[in-house]
């Protein structure tokens, strides 16, 4: 759980540079499911690309800045992941009408988040922060990559596109739950390091 002082909570923390480039990262979420939106055409999909490029860019700057100017803030730790999911989640169940991926494949790719964000909130909840991994930043740079090759719409390239695409979900999908395995075993850990400190 992420709590926020009266000072944190101010005009200056909510207006700063890296929370207004993911109040746009945001923004772009109901375009794209507009564009997505059957029927839909190569342009609609290049288009839809864009955007998430777009959001991408935002997603990379909005830490770099936070952490080099020191304008890391509560409410920026809240929405900066948070955006990440729901732009990531709207683009891969409104590829599943469209015969991009599979509903099977996006329901583990998004009950993994759900259960991640979870277990990270019981963990906040009693103190512990459970942090980033490099191997769930890679499933996320790889679940990015993924995303932007089923989106691009090049009609002599499309097998190849849509065969990339899917080979990087995998690798996001795998990176995934290896990852949240070790979110999981360290959550144990430490709460097992906790339960000898209290006996």
């Amino acid at each position: 759980m992420i709590t926020m002082t009266r000072s944190e909570f101010s005009r200056q923390n909510i207006t700063s540079l890296p929370n207004l480039l993911t109040y746009v990262r945001i923004a772009t979420i109901p375009l794209i499911i507009l564009l997505l939106t059957p029927p839909v055409s190569g342009r609609s999909f290049n288009l839809a690309f864009l955007l998430f490029v777009i959001a991408s860019i935002t997603d990379y700057f909005d830490g770099i800045l936070a952490r080099r100017h020191n304008l890391v803030t509560s409410i920026g730790k809240l929405l900066d992941p948070l955006a990440d999911k729901l732009l990531t989640s709207a683009v891969l169940i409104m590829l599943i009408p469209l015969d991009k991926v599979q509903a099977w494949l996006v329901f583990l790719i998004i009950g993994r988040e759900m259960t991640i964000t979870g277990l990270r909130s019981i963990a906040a909840s009693q103190g512990l922060i459970l942090k980033a991994s490099r191997m769930g930043k890679n499933k996320m740079v790889s679940q990015t990559v993924a995303l932007l090759f089923l989106l691009l719409y090049i009609p002599a390239l499309q097998s190849l596109l849509n065969w990339f695409g899917h080979l990087f979900l995998w690798i996001s999908l795998v990176l995934g739950y290896w990852s949240g395995r070790d979110y999981i075993a360290h959550l144990w850990h430490e709460a097992g390091h906790r339960r000898e400190q209290l006996n």
